[in-house]
C-alpha cells in the first residue's frame, strides 16, 4: 500500500489527483491533505479518503474545519507552519500542487523524508531549482514533473540519451487572448482573463495562461529540471492543446507527446511511475481531428516570455525575484490595481532593481537567502505598481 499526501488538495490538480485515488482507494493510505478556504471540500475528501490529518493554510478557518471533522478521529490543523509540519510526515509519494512560492518549503520537507515528489508547483523550481534538485539527491528522493508539458518531455526521454537532444518544444494554448487584437489587451478584465478556452484550472493559473507567465515559468522549469540550456528550449502556440511537448534529437527526429487536455494523464503517470496503468482519460479519435495548428508566440502579445530567457541567462536569484514579482503583479491585476499588460512591466522593472546575486549562480542557494530575495522582490514590485498606474 502506497502512503501519500496531497498538498493543495482542494485545487484543480489536487481534485484530479483525488479522483484517481478514489478509483483505486484500497491501494493507498492517505496521510495528509492540505487546502485553503474550501473547508467543505477539504473535510469531505479527508473523510472519504480516511486521511490522518487535514490542514488549512488559514488560521481563521480552523474552527470550521474542526466542526466539519468532529467525531471522525481525523486530526485538524491550520496555518503555514502546520502545512510545513504535515510535509514532515513520512510517506512514499507527495503531490505538490500548492500554487505559488508557498509550495516550496513543504516540497523541500517532503524530499527530506526521501519521498517521491510529484511536482505540479512550477514555482518551486523557478524560485529554487538548484536547491530543490540538490535536496532530492542528498536524500535519495525522486522528483517527477506533473505539468503536462514537462511530463511530456520526461516521457519523451524514456530510453533516450539526453545528450542526443537538440531541442525541446513546449506548446502553449495561447490562453484567453490568443486571438484578441493587440490594441484591446490593455483593457482586458480579470473576468475575461479567467476564462481558459481549453483547460479547467484555477483563476490564478488561468490568468497566468492568458499573460503567458505560466509558460515563462515552464521554460525556466525545463532548464532547472532537465538541465537544458536556454537555446535548446522553444515555445510554440498550439491552440488545440493536443500536443503537450516535443523532444527533437540531433538526427532530426521529433518525439511528440499527444493526448487529450486532461491533467489526470500527467498526474497518473507520476502516480504509477515507473509503470503505466489504465487512466480514465479520453482517447483521441484522429479521424475526427480536422487540424492541429502552430504559430510562433508574439513578444508584443506575450512580453512575459522574453523575461524567461533573461532569467535563465542571468541565473543567481533572478528566478526567485521573477516569480515573486509575478505573484505580486498578479495580485495587483486581480485587485484592479494595475492593468493586464502592466504585469509584465512590473516584473521587468523588479528584475532591474533587485540584486540577483550572480556570483556562484550554479550553487544551490540556501532557503533563507531565497526567501529574503522573494520578500525584497515583493516589496519592490508593490512599490513599482504604485508608479505604473
Amino acid at each position: 500500500m502506497k502512503r501519500i499526501s496531497i498538498f493543495g488538495a482542494t485545487g484543480s490538480i489536487g481534485q484530479s489527483t483525488i479522483d484517481l485515488i478514489k478509483r483505486d482507494q484500497a491501494n493507498y493510505d492517505v496521510v495528509a491533505l492540505t487546502g485553503g478556504r474550501n473547508i467543505a471540500q477539504l473535510a469531505d475528501d479527508a473523510k472519504c479518503l480516511n486521511a490522518q490529518i487535514a490542514v488549512t493554510c488559514y488560521d481563521d478557518e480552523l474552527p470550521a474545519l474542526r466542526d466539519a471533522l468532529a467525531g471522525t478521529g481525523i486530526e485538524c490543523a491550520a496555518g503555514t507552519q502546520a502545512v510545513i509540519d504535515a510535509a514532515d510526515r513520512p510517506v512514499d509519494w507527495v503531490m505538490s500542487s500548492i500554487v505559488g512560492a508557498a509550495g516550496l518549503t513543504p516540497g523541500l520537507n517532503a524530499l527530506k523524508q526521501g519521498a517521491t515528489l510529484a511536482l505540479a508547483n512550477k514555482e518551486s523550481l523557478v524560485t529554487a531549482g538548484p536547491l530543490l534538485m540538490q535536496t532530492a539527491r542528498d536524500h535519495n528522493a525522486t522528483i517527477l514533473p506533473v505539468d503536462s508539458e514537462h511530463s511530456a518531455v520526461f516521457q519523451g526521454l524514456v530510453g533516450e540519451d539526453q545528450a542526443a537532444v537538440e531541442r525541446v518544444i513546449i506548446t502553449a494554448s495561447g490562453g484567453a487572448f490568443r486571438d484578441w487584437p493587440l490594441a484591446d489587451l490593455a483593457g482586458a478584465t480579470v473576468e475575461q482573463a479567467s476564462a481558459h478556452p481549453n483547460w479547467d484550472m484555477g483563476q490564478r493559473i488561468t490568468i497566468d495562461s492568458a499573460s503567458m507567465f505560466n509558460k515563462a515559468l515552464e521554460v525556466i522549469e525545463a532548464k532547472e529540471f532537465f538541465g537544458f540550456i536556454p537555446s535548446q528550449i522553444e515555445v510554440v502556440i498550439h491552440p488545440e492543446s493536443l500536443i503537450h511537448a516535443m523532444v527533437g534529437f540531433h538526427d532530426g527526429a521529433l518525439m511528440a507527446h499527444v493526448g487529450a487536455p486532461d491533467m489526470r494523464h500527467a498526474i497518473g503517470y507520476a502516480l504509477h511511475w515507473p509503470d503505466r496503468k489504465h487512466l480514465p482519460v479520453d482517447r483521441l479519435d484522429f479521424s475526427k481531428i480536422s487540424q492541429m495548428t502552430f504559430r510562433a508566440p508574439d513578444a508584443d502579445r506575450y512580453p512575459a516570455l522574453p523575461l524567461a530567457w533573461r532569467v535563465m541567462e542571468t541565473g543567481g536569484l533572478s528566478g526567485a525575484v521573477f516569480n515573486a514579482a509575478k505573484e505580486r503583479a498578479l495580485d495587483g491585476f486581480i485587485d484592479s490595481q494595475i492593468g493586464f499588460l502592466d504585469m509584465a512591466r512590473v516584473v521587468e522593472k523588479t528584475l532591474d532593481r533587485v540584486d540577483i546575486g550572480t556570483d556562484g549562480r550554479n550553487a544551490p542557494a540556501d532557503l533563507d537567502t531565497i526567501m529574503a530575495a522573494d520578500a525584497e522582490a515583493r516589496a519592490k514590485a508593490t512599490e513599482i505598481m504604485k508608479a505604473v498606474v
